[in-house]
This record gives structure tokens, C-alpha cells and sequence, in this order.
């Protein structure tokens, strides 16, 4: 009598892995100890050194991290080979689903937008100019960048749900951040809890377009990508309110470790893409060039333009923003201000996006709200720093209406038009070309900014390639809709994919 196929264990080694885990926390306890033992110094650390003791603690998350990273990758010859009938899903588990990648998007937002409520205490602390606090946001942001590339490439080759534990699991080590003596440990840690955010966010848009059915699914996915987005800004500041006066800014990175250890807790509602495993069980490797080879040039290259844009506009434009207003006199919209009306805006700002993506068009969405950034910005432009208040505070709105449009509606479009075998990689790609805008964004406004007409300039020399990536869209861009209403024309795709990869 043949037995009926078991399915694939969740975790290919449960006992290496919750070793793992194990090793991982007792090193961050160590750490939060030393913190707490800080308290007579009104946790000051930068003068404690760092002991033998603590150096255990690091070799232990190290090696936690190692080993559970390597327990949730599938042996060769197991998994999805053996087991190629996926499991049914039903509405409950697709809720859930929904529910647990949203809190983990969450907390992964909550890890870059930390940074800005943590330099002002950190600067004081290690006695920091502007130039050296600066390595920060910088050192971050090229983490999630290169965390985005190799994120997106191992989701395709090892998996989503993988991708998404390892990614934990890099969180949960990188708490200790907030016990770090010196300010190159500390950048050494963002930089690798950067990779982490960078790794998560593609491959969670890519588990979620393989796990929900047509429909719906892209209303949901661009509401989840703005309103997690807010999520993890509000939390952040939250904590930051709280905390901060009470024990310091390294509070806020241990502050989180409880919400890490319950994405653990919660690991079990995330299943592998069943989509992933049929790719798997053909055992057909496609290469990460393709993404720039015929047919998915194009696109490629569209999408590549949309988040260069929107990056340059977030990561350059809007840094400078502040600082100018400041310097204006207009002192009721400090950057305070400022940013409580971008986090408050992206609310109905996504809501509409999601809207307007399910029932009117996918393409037609990211061309309005390019269309509102640009306008924005021309507006600026027009009126500079100094104009009327009612006109001004208009332009500002729009313009942070119009950027939290582009950024919700970015990863979303990516995972929806690209195959099964490249989207973890397309979306790797797409998230680090508008992270990238951190590392050249700044320096070149600064650049800009010297020039005449200053933030007039600027807003103009930023709106230019906003206008040409959301014409590119309007005149090349994808339809999501067109695999799902044409499943023969995807399946033509993948085999073309096929026949670009190597078994």
C-alpha cells in the first residue's frame, strides 16, 4: 500500500533551528544585562569598553544566526522535489497569512525609521559632529541595498519563507545595537541590520502575490505596503516618546526585541509559496541576468526608473526640505511637523492608491501619482521657500501625498509583473534602486543647492526624472492584469524563462 506524500516539514532542521535561536537570544540577553547594568551611568556606555564577556555574547548570535540561517534552507534532494503538490490554503489561512506579513513588514519598517530618533541622543553620547553622525543613515541605507539585491536573489533560489526567517533572525542579533561601547560597532551593526530590512520588504510582496488569488490581492498589497509603512514610522516614534526621556535612545532597539521574538512565535502562519515549490520541483535555475534580458527588458528598466526617481525625490528633495523651511522663518512647519503630516497623509493617500490599482488601472495609478509629485514639486519651484503659507503647505502636502503614492504602489506592481522564477530577484532590484537614492540623493542636492535658485533649482532638477519615469510607465509600462486574465500568455513566459536557465 502506498502511502499518500507528507508535506515538507516548515523547517527543514526544527531542532538546529530553535538551537539557534536559543544561542541568538542568550547573546542579546548578555547585552540587554550590561545595558541595564548601565543605568548608574544613566546608560552611557560608550566608556565601558568591551569585556571578554561581551565578546562571548557576539560569538553566540553569531553562531545562532549561522546555524538556524542554515536549518530553514532545504537539504539538497528534499523538499520541494519530494514534495511537489502543494497544500490547499483556505480564506482563514490567507488571513492569517495577510495579518502575519503585515506585522512583519512592520517591524521591518521600524528598523530604518529608528535611526532618525536615535542620533540626537547617540551624537551627544560619543560627542559626534553633523559629518561623522551622517555615517549612520548612510551606512543603513547601503545595508538595504545590498540586502534588497541578495535578499531578493536567495528568495528565488532558496525560497521566501527562508528569506524571511533569516531575515528575522539577522533583527533578532541586531538588537544589540543599543549596547555597542563604540560608534564603529554600532555602524557595523545598522549596516547589517540594514541588510536585513533591505532583504525583507521584495520578498514579502513576492510571497504574497504567490499566495493570494487574483482580485482583490493588489488592493491589498498596496493598503499593507503604505499603511505598514505608517505603521512602523508611528510605533517607532511612539517608543521614541516614551522611552527616550526615561532610559536614553539605546532603549529603542531592545524595545523591539519583543515584537521579533513574537514574528517567531508566529512563524508557523507563513507558509512556502506554493507557486515557489512547483518552480522548485522542475529544478530549473534561471539566472539573475535575465531580468535584463529580452522580454523583461523593459520592464526592468521602467521599473528601475520609477524607484531612481522616487528615491532621489525621498531620499535627496525631501531631506533638504526641513532645513529650508527652517531657514525661511516658517517655523510652523518645523521638521517635526513635517513629518507627522507625511506619516498622517500616507493614511487616505494609500487608501486611494489601493482604490484606484484594483478598480481602475494598475499603470494608469503610478502615472497619477508621479503626475502629483511632479506637480508638487513644479509648484515648489514656482513659489520657493518663502510664499504664501496656504500655497505653500498645499504644495507640501501633495508632495508627501505623491511620494507615499509611488513608494506604496512600487513593490506591489513589481511582484505582480514579473514571473515566478525572477520576481524575488525584479523586486531585490526595484527596492535597491530606490534605497540607492540615500547614498547619491544628498550629496548631489547639497550639489544643487549651491546652485542659483537654490531650492527653486532643486525642485525642478528632481521633478524631471519623476515626469520621465512616470511617462515611461504611461507608455511602456506592464499590466499586471494581463497573466491573470491570459493565463496562457505567463505560461509562455515561464517557458521562456526555462529556456534562459540552467538545471
Amino acid at each position: 500500500m502506498t502511502l499518500p506524500p507528507q508535506p515538507a516539514p516548515l523547517i527543514p532542521r526544527p531542532l538546529v533551528f530553535w538551537t539557534g535561536v536559543a544561542l541568538t537570544c542568550a547573546g542579546v540577553a548578555q547585552h540587554l544585562w550590561m545595558f541595564v547594568d548601565s543605568a548608574s551611568m544613566g546608560f552611557h556606555m560608550a566608556m565601558m569598553g568591551t569585556s571578554w564577556v561581551m565578546w562571548l555574547a557576539m560569538a553566540a548570535i553569531v553562531v545562532g544566526v549561522v546555524i538556524s540561517g542554515f536549518a530553514v534552507v532545504q537539504p539538497p534532494g528534499a523538499g520541494p522535489a519530494a514534495n511537489p503538490a502543494p497544500a490547499r490554503t483556505t480564506p482563514a489561512d490567507r488571513h492569517r497569512l495577510i495579518a502575519v506579513l503585515s506585522f512583519a513588514l512592520m517591524v521591518d519598517q521600524m528598523k530604518p525609521a529608528t535611526l532618525a530618533f536615535i542620533q540626537p541622543g547617540m551624537r551627544d553620547e560619543f560627542h559626534l559632529s553633523a559629518a561623522e553622525v551622517s555615517w549612520l543613515p548612510t551606512v543603513a541605507l547601503s545595508g538595504m541595498v545590498l540586502g534588497s539585491l541578495v535578499g531578493g536573489r536567495a528568495a528565488d533560489r532558496v525560497g521566501r519563507r527562508a528569506v524571511i526567517l533569516i531575515a528575522s533572525l539577522l533583527f533578532l542579533g541586531t538588537t544589540v545595537c543599543g549596547a555597542m561601547p563604540t560608534f564603529n560597532g554600532i555602524l557595523v551593526m545598522c549596516a547589517l541590520m540594514g541588510m536585513a530590512a533591505g532583504g525583507m520588504l521584495p520578498v514579502v510582496y513576492a510571497l504574497m502575490t504567490e499566495s493570494l488569488p487574483p482580485g482583490r490581492r493588489a488592493a491589498i498589497m498596496v493598503l499593507q505596503a503604505g499603511l505598514t509603512t505608517t505603521g512602523g514610522y508611528m510605533a517607532s516614534a511612539g517608543l521614541a516618546a516614551v522611552l527616550v526621556p526615561l532610559t536614553g535612545w539605546r532603549i529603542l532597539w531592545f524595545a523591539q526585541l519583543p515584537l521579533i521574538l513574537i514574528l517567531f512565535a508566529l512563524n508557523r502562519w507563513i507558509p512556502e509559496s506554493a507557486a515557489f515549490t512547483v518552480r522548485q520541483a522542475q529544478r530549473v535555475r534561471v539566472p539573475a541576468s535575465t531580468l535584463f534580458k529580452h522580454p523583461q527588458t523593459v520592464k526592468t528598466l521602467v521599473v528601475s526608473g520609477y524607484a531612481l526617481a522616487w528615491g532621489l525625490v525621498y531620499w535627496g528633495f525631501i531631506t533638504f526640505l526641513p532645513s529650508q523651511l527652517e531657514a525661511a522663518d516658517r517655523h510652523d512647519m518645523s521638521a517635526a511637523t513635517l513629518l507627522f503630516i507625511s506619516s498622517l497623509l500616507a493614511i487616505p493617500t494609500c487608501v486611494v492608491a489601493a482604490w484606484l490599482y484594483m478598480r481602475w488601472s494598475a499603470r494608469g495609478t503610478m502615472v497619477v501619482y508621479a503626475g502629483v509629485t511632479v506637480a508638487a514639486l513644479l509648484a515648489l519651484a514656482v513659489i520657493g521657500m518663502d510664499g504664501s503659507r496656504p500655497v505653500l503647505l498645499t504644495a507640501v502636502i501633495l508632495l508627501f501625498a505623491g511620494t507615499a503614492g509611488v513608494i506604496a504602489l512600487l513593490g506591489p506592481y513589481t511582484a505582480e509583473i514579473y514571473p515566478t522564477a525572477i520576481r524575488g530577484t525584479a523586486g531585490g532590484w526595484a527596492a535597491a534602486a530606490g534605497k540607492s537614492g540615500g547614498a547619491f540623493g544628498p550629496p548631489l542636492i547639497a550639489l544643487v543647492l549651491s546652485a542659483p535658485g537654490g531650492m527653486r533649482t532643486a525642485a525642478v532638477f528632481v521633478a524631471i526624472p519623476m515626469a520621465v519615469a512616470g511617462g515611461a510607465v504611461a507608455v511602456r509600462g506592464s499590466n499586471p492584469d494581463a497573466a491573470d486574465r491570459h493565463p496562457e500568455g505567463a505560461a509562455r513566459l515561464n517557458t521562456e524563462l526555462d529556456s534562459a536557465g540552467s538545471p
